[in-house]
């Protein structure tokens, strides 16, 4: 069933696809049973390629210019669309995704590379005013290596959005994709050879987060790191850099809030409501798990969203429903342990498993809770799955109190006609993106993405991620 165009079991170094002495089983999450076979790298292999990455850097692909890169990542965008459906497929099979969804994400791939293959060439410095007799100015340069950590939820995208901005400020990429789903990061390197990447600037090397993935962020080799994932092992990978003074991106948990107003467009709002809680399966840093609803549209808009939420349907990824499986049974009993912290409040309404869904794969009713307080531990902790927890109240400043009260600060949003009033709360809330009337902005390639508290610090997505995957020299020349 997987269109496999490549050997899942090898790993990239330097430009050659090799084999590891050992293997990881590949579960498909709609059926839970395996599907493929993918290697399990090793410190020793990370070794190599930290060293083949410094290889390239000093090599051809340091020696191209930033216009020379940039067309390289335009090159490898148009491959991506061209292998569009194998790839939508081995997304959707290897996460339990739909299939709809992983279409989505293949454009967004796409779009990534397009944007920074485009913004290569038009990072600029800058010159300084300063003494007479002097020129001052800036330059922005490469760290050098970049290690890459990915999580399971969306490889594509933030394989684009980290290593694509990595790779077009002329950085040589090591990358270690989530065991948990690793075929769609296999299958870009091969595109990204096929588009003229020299041998080196990226090398990929799956493996278990405690092996390969511990090896990556403590090794000496590396200049710069970026992580998506949990709060827990950001710690673990911020410490381990620390040994080395080595930069960290970290981008990790959310409990990102909707603050709906009494004059809100409820029209408007709804399907975003929703749509921004459930996606992926709820399995998204930025998912929409808290509504604050003012008291006098809240029994309106419970109702509204229990109507959608009575209407949704989960299944197999390749059933293309609304929603597909959790990732893993680890990941479901997580969900169905919190789920039972709703015994004290509103089951408001609850989605269909469809009969067809096989009874060993990891589904998950999507679930509307209504009531509580933002004190209530659904609404303090990340839930990773398809659950909204529906909050009331009263005064603007009772929302900003329960919006920025955890320890979290990804996303939020303001749905209110009140223009005077989003703008003023858009600078109280603690986040590192505010939507307006909106959420997600069709994701938003373009848009800095990143959290403050323990939703880690650092930018990804447009220019910031190009700043934040160089270093700035500053130049002063005298010439009297």
């Amino acid at each position: 069933m997987l269109p496999l165009w490549f050997d899942p079991t090898e790993i990239l170094i330097g430009g050659q696809w090799r084999k590891t002495r050992e293997t990881l089983p590949v579960e498909n999450p709609s059926t839970g049973a395996e599907m493929a076979q993918i290697s399990r790298g090793s410190a020793s292999d990370i070794d190599e390629a930290v060293a083949a990455a410094r290889a390239a850097v000093d090599g051809d692909w340091g020696q191209l210019s930033a216009t020379e890169r940039g067309r390289v990542l335009a090159r490898m965008g148009a491959l991506v669309l061209d292998n569009a459906e194998a790839l939508a497929m081995i997304e959707a099979l290897d996460v339990g995704k739909p299939l709809a969804q992983a279409r989505a994400d293949v454009v967004a791939l796409a779009r990534y590379l397009e944007f920074y293959g485009g913004a290569a060439d038009k990072v600029m410095g800058e010159t300084i005013p300063y003494l007479n007799g002097y020129t001052a100015y800036t330059l922005r340069e490469p760290h050098g290596v970049t290690g890459h950590i990915v999580p399971w939820n969306y490889p594509m995208q933030i394989i684009g959005r980290s290593v694509g901005a990595a790779l077009a400020m002329g950085n040589a990429a090591v990358l270690k994709p989530a065991e948990e789903a690793s075929l769609t990061a296999l299958a870009f390197a091969r595109i990204a050879a096929e588009a003229g990447l020299p041998a080196g600037a990226l090398n990929i090397v799956p493996g278990l987060g405690e092996e390969a993935g511990a090896a990556l962020s403590a090794h000496p080799g590396i200049n710069h790191l970026s992580f998506t994932g949990s709060v827990g092992v950001g710690q673990l990978i911020q410490a381990q850099a620390a040994a080395n003074v080595v930069p960290v991106t970290l981008e990790l948990g959310g409990k990102s809030p909707q603050i709906v107003f009494d004059d809100a467009n409820l029209d408007r709002a709804l399907p975003l409501l929703v749509n921004a809680g459930i996606q992926n399966a709820g399995q998204t840093c930025s998912a929409a798990s808290r509504i604050l609803v003012q008291r006098g549209r809240y029994d309106e808009v419970v109702a509204r969203m229990a109507a959608r939420y009575g209407a949704l349907r989960v299944g197999p990824a390749l059933s293309d429903l609304d929603l597909g499986p959790l990732i893993s049974a680890r990941q479901k009993q997580i969900v169905e342990g919190y789920l039972r912290l709703a015994s004290d409040l509103t089951i408001a309404a609850q989605g269909q498993i469809h009969p067809d869904a096989p009874a060993t794969g990891h589904y998950i009713a999507p679930t509307l809770i209504a009531g509580g307080s933002g004190a209530h531990r659904l609404a303090q902790e990340e839930i990773f799955g398809p659950a909204q927890l529906v909050i009331p109240f009263d005064t603007e400043e009772e929302a900003v109190a329960i919006a920025n009260g955890t320890d979290y600060g990804l996303v939020a949003a303001i749905w209110s006609q009140d223009g005077p009033r989003t703008m003023r709360l858009a600078r109280r809330l603690r986040a590192g993106q505010v939507f307006l009337n909106n959420y997600g902005a069709g994701g938003g390639v373009e848009l800095p993405f990143g959290g403050t508290g323990k939703s880690g610090h650092g930018r990804e997505k447009g220019f910031e991620a190009l700043y934040g995957f160089s270093a700035l020299k500053t130049v002063a020349a005298w010439h009297g």
